[in-house]
C-alpha cells in the first residue's frame, strides 16, 4: 500500500510498503573503535596517534561495555535495527575522534598543533564513516564533522565528505558562552551555509553539543540536563536572525534529539520579537528602535515562515503529547528517531515506542513521520527501502494498537511514567 499524505506541504509523498511502514531512524550514532581510526589518519599523524592512544582513558562507560561494538559492527547493526523494524538510519557520531579528550568538539585545544591534530582526527572519522555507510548501501546517511575555528578548512571538508558519498550533511557544533568563537549568527560562517545549500545537504545541530562546561557537582549535572536542550535550540534563532536562510533559500536546518513539543511556543515567541523589533524601527524616538535596525532586511521572512520553508526536527523517541502537536510543528517537518545504540533510545522496543507515540493516528501521517520525511530530507531511495520494509517493517495494524504498558526493562523516556507532560 502506498500512502499519500494530503497534509504534507507541496504534495511530498510519504510511503509504506504493502501493509508495513518504512521506518527510517533520523537519529542513530556510530563511530570506529579507537585504534581502528589509525588507517584513516594521514601517515604523518601515526606516531602522534600511537602516543595519544597509549595513554588515553575513555570516559564513557557505554564505549567500554560488551555492547560497544554496536557503534562499528555493521552486520550487528543491520540485524538489530531490522529486528527493531528499522530499515535505514541517519548516523551521527558517537565514539571519540583521534586526539580529542572527549566526544565534544568544543573541548579546548590551546595550541595550533592540537587544532591541526583534531582536524586530522575529524577527517579520519569522516573517512571511516564513508566506508561504514558504504557497507550498507542506501541504508545509512552519514553525518560528518567539522570544527568552526577555521571556516575555510571546514568548507573544504564539507566538499570532500559529500564527494565521498556522505549524504547526512554536516554536524555543526554550538558556540556556547566562553567558547571564544563567534556566535552562530555571525557572518563569519556564511561560507558554511553557502556550501551546504549549494550541495543540498542539511546542517544538523544535535542536542548536547552547545552547552557550556558546568562542572561535576550534583547540582551542575542536574542543571546541565535542564539547560542542554535550550542551549541547542539557540542555533535556530541564531541562524534565523542572522539571515542565513534569506541569503541561502535552499539551506536546510535539522534540530535533532531536542524534543519537538517546544517548537510551537518558541516560534510564537520568535514571531513576537521579530514583529515587535521590526515595528520599532519606525519609532526612532524610542530606545527599542535600535534593536530592530536592519533586522527585516537581514532576515527577509519571519521566523514561522523560515521554519515552514527551511527547518526540520529529528524527533527522537517521540512521545504522545508531541504527536498531538504535529500539525502545529508541521507534519512534513517531523522525523522519528530511535537514538540507537544509546540507553535512552528505544532499541530493542522501537515497535512499542512507535505504538506509544502514534497509535490511533492516520496511517499516512504516521508514514510521513517515521520514514517519508527523513527520506526526503536525507535523500533515501524509498523504492529500495520499501522492499526491505515489506520483510521487517512494523505493520500498520500493529502500530495502530495502543500500548497498554511499557515493556519490562525499557529505558527510553518515551515509556517513562508521566513523560507525556514534558515539552522540553
Amino acid at each position: 500500500m502506498t500512502y499519500t499524505d494530503p497534509v504534507t506541504r507541496a504534495g511530498s509523498p510519504a510511503y509504506a510498503a504493502t501493509d508495513r511502514y518504512t521506518v527510517i531512524s533520523a537519529d542513530c550514532h556510530a563511530g570506529a573503535d579507537l585504534l581502528d581510526y589509525k588507517p584513516y589518519l594521514e601517515k604523518r599523524h601515526h606516531d602522534a596517534f600511537d602516543a595519544w592512544a597509549a595513554t588515553y582513558v575513555n570516559p564513557y562507560e557505554d564505549l567500554l561495555a560488551d555492547t560497544a561494538d554496536r557503534n562499528w559492527n555493521s552486520d550487528r547493526r543491520v540485524a538489530e535495527l531490522e529486528a527493531d523494524g528499522i530499515v535505514a538510519e541517519v548516523v551521527f557520531p558517537n565514539t571519540i575522534p583521534p586526539f580529542f579528550p572527549s566526544a565534544s568538539l568544543m573541548a579546548p585545544a590551546p595550541t595550533r598543533q592540537e587544532y591541526e591534530q583534531r582536524w586530522a582526527g575529524l577527517r579520519a572519522h569522516n573517512r571511516w564513516l564513508a566506508d561504514f555507510c558504504g557497507a550498507a548501501p542506501g541504508r545509512r546517511a552519514g553525518v560528518f564533522q567539522i570544527l568552526l575555528n577555521d571556516v575555510e578548512e571546514a568548507v573544504k571538508e564539507i566538499r570532500r565528505a559529500v564527494g565521498a558519498g556522505l549524504t547526512g550533511g554536516v554536524l555543526v557544533p554550538g558556540t556556547p558562552p566562553g567558547s571564544g568563537l563567534p556566535e552562530l549568527y555571525s557572518g563569519t560562517y556564511d561560507p558554511l551555509w553557502a556550501v551546504c545549500a549549494e550541495l543540498g545537504v542539511p546542517v544538523n545541530h544535535h542536542a548536547g553539543s552547545a552547552s557550556p562546561p558546568l562542572g561535576e557537582e550534583p547540582a551542575a549535572r542536574a542543571v546541565f540536563m535542564v539547560e542542554t536542550t535550550w542551549f541547542s535550540h539557540r542555533a535556530l534563532w541564531h541562524l534565523m536572525f542572522g539571515g542565513a536562510f534569506r541569503r541561502h533559500p535552499e539551506l536546510k536546518l535539522v534540530l535533532t534529539e531536542q524534543g519537538s513539543g517546544w517548537i510551537p511556543g518558541v516560534l510564537a515567541m520568535l514571531d513576537y520579537y521579530h514583529g515587535r523589533l521590526v515595528a520599532a524601527v519606525s519609532r526612532r524616538d524610542t530606545a527599542e528602535s535600535k534593536f530592530g535596525a536592519g533586522l527585516a532586511e537581514a532576515m527577509g521572512k519571519g521566523p514561522s515562515e523560515v521554519w515552514r520553508d527551511n527547518c526540520y526536527v529529528g524527533a527522537s523517541f517521540m512521545r504522545p503529547h508531541e504527536a498531538a502537536l504535529r500539525d502545529r510543528v508541521g507534519l512534513d517537518k517531523i522525523m522519528w528517531g530511535s537514538d540507537y545504540p544509546h540507553d535512552e533510545g528505544t532499541h530493542p522496543y522501537s515497535r512499542e515506542g512507535l505504538r506509544t507515540a502514534y497509535a490511533g493516528l492516520p496511517a499516512a501521517e504516521v508514514a510521513a513521520m517515521v520514514g517519508g520525511n527523513a527520506a526526503r530530507v536525507y535523500g533515501f531511495d524509498l523504492s529500495c527501502l520499501d522492499k526491505i520494509a515489506a520483510r521487517v517493517g512494523p505493520t500498520v495494524g500493529e502500530i495502530a494498537e495502543p500500548l497498554k504498558e511499557p515493556p519490562a526493562g525499557a529505558t527510553s523516556p518515551v515509556f517513562a511514567p508521566g513523560g507525556g507532560a514534558r515539552v522540553w
